[in-house]
């Protein structure tokens, strides 16, 4: 496939619209045009072993899941790491496409993955989605209405404040009286200067109205998950469970005030990769995510929370063999996806 093409149907696979604003996502790195992807490469983190490995297996394109590019790079040199990958991409004609947050926030995503370690459950996102093109422009809707004698210079005016937009006038009948009715959207920062400019006449300023738009959520579309299991399962079947899930032969746990290994799970609030500002507050018998500072976990377990900890990229990799699953039916095979076998947490048990 061509590298515009593959990425318009990756972006299709997961919005880029959906993920965090903080984050950086999408294509990183592109090769000069036009450039064929034979070979896309799947990974959770894009360190220079890994680029070493997409390089001897003629990648094209890199799928890595953690954006190897965060913070804006001042140059491009072979003294970091992160510029070494950079080169290393160009050099060898590998372009870079990272979803990150997205792929947390889609139905079909990380989470969803990190779920069906808990067994039978069903799930709603915590943090839901609201969709990124609706309304598409500004943040209230103004209407008022006007006769003839003062609508030019008031439409002329409002059409000079910045950050007004479709702005749509119609003929109505008000009170037996023939006026226009006008319609606008504005951000918050233009609404003040609206409301100025109204205010001066005593007739539009009665005549006004002002809605707030909201975005609608995206149905099952969000970060991190609530999920309330089928059955009551203990706190130590539930760690068996993850472990399986994630092929780990072990993680760390903290056993809420109150509770023992025996205690029942019931509710479970998950997050991959680092839980704590996501899942902090959260009312649920556990916990279930790759890291959380040491304070968020001494509160959970002080409010009655356990706390399963897998190490951030844990609660991630094991996605990647779905994934290159489920891209493989989107792409309706037409690359050839591998994942990386070089990937991997950089923790370890000594």
């Amino acid at each position: 496939m061509n590298l515009r093409e593959l990425v318009s149907a990756l972006n299709d696979f997961a919005s880029p619209a959906v993920a965090e604003s903080w984050d950086n996502v999408g294509l990183l790195v592109e090769p000069s045009p036009p450039h064929t992807v034979n070979t896309l490469f799947l990974t959770n983190d894009l360190t220079e072993e890994v680029m070493e490995e997409a390089v001897q297996k003629k990648a094209d394109l890199v799928l890595s899941y953690h954006p190897p590019i965060f913070t804006p790079l001042k140059r491009v040199t072979w003294k970091t790491w992160k510029e070494r990958l950079v080169v290393r991409a160009l050099e060898n004609r590998i372009g870079i496409y990272s979803p990150h947050t997205a792929y947390d926030a889609i139905p079909h995503g990380v989470n969803n993955w990190l779920t069906k370690g808990l067994g039978a459950c069903t799930s709603v996102p915590l943090h839901p989605s609201t969709a990124p093109s609706s309304p598409a422009e500004g943040t209230h809707r103004v209407e008022f209405s006007a006769g003839a004698e003062h609508l030019d210079a008031v439409l002329s005016k409002i059409k000079d404040i910045p950050e007004v937009s479709c702005l749509t006038t119609l003929l109505a009948r008000v009170e037996g009286e023939e006026q226009t009715r006008v319609s606008f959207t504005c951000s918050q920062k233009a609404l003040l200067e609206v409301v100025a400019l109204l205010s001066q006449n005593s007739l539009l300023r009665h005549k006004t109205e002002i809605l707030l738009l909201q975005k609608p959520p995206l149905p099952h579309t969000g970060m991190a998950r609530l999920c309330t299991l089928s059955e009551p399962v203990s706190l130590s079947d539930i760690i068996e469970r993850i472990k399986g899930h994630l092929q780990l032969p072990h993680v760390r746990v903290a056993v809420g005030a109150g509770r023992t290994l025996e205690s029942p799970v019931k509710k479970a609030a998950l997050c991959a990769g680092s839980g704590s500002s996501v899942l902090k507050g959260t009312e649920a018998d556990l916990y279930l995510t790759g890291e959380m500072s040491h304070h968020d976990v001494l509160d959970a377990v002080a409010n009655g929370i356990s706390v399963i900890l897998c190490e951030h990229s844990n609660t991630e990799r094991g996605f990647l063999s779905e994934l290159r699953d489920a891209l493989a039916i989107h792409l309706q095979n037409k690359v050839n996806i591998i994942v990386s076998e070089k990937d991997r947490d950089p923790l370890q048990v000594a």
